[in-house]
């Protein structure tokens, strides 16, 4: 089992993953930190706890939405397509057009 060391706002943290997951660790710390960033520029310097929760709970609501996302994109594509009703405005035009059509090529017919 491997351990790295990750800086998580100003902090190390020693922590324990799998042999070859060091740096999909790393890249997390990254994005936890960025998080944090993030909260600090927006409410201004505070408690390190407080930090970190609102980091939390910003990944937290990406991934809820992100779920929410998925299992739309899932149950669409379980769905049977929807067939399109056709539009009775247009079959009436369609039907229109084409007796002037008849018309004209009468015409033409018989001059």
């Amino acid at each position: 089992m491997a351990q790295v060391t990750l800086r998580i706002n100003g902090y190390a943290y020693m922590i324990g993953c799998q042999d070859g997951e060091e740096q999909h660790l790393e890249a997390m710390a990254a994005e936890v930190n960025r998080r944090i960033d993030g909260v600090r520029t927006a409410s201004g310097p505070s408690g390190e706890a407080r930090m970190l929760v609102m980091a939390a709970l910003l990944m937290a609501d990406d991934m809820f939405e992100l779920s929410a996302r998925l299992e739309a994109a899932e149950a669409a594509a379980e769905a049977p397509p929807v067939e399109p009703r056709p539009d009775p405005r247009l079959g009436r035009k369609l039907g229109r057009i084409a007796k002037r059509a008849e018309e004209i090529a009468d015409g033409l017919e018989h001059p």
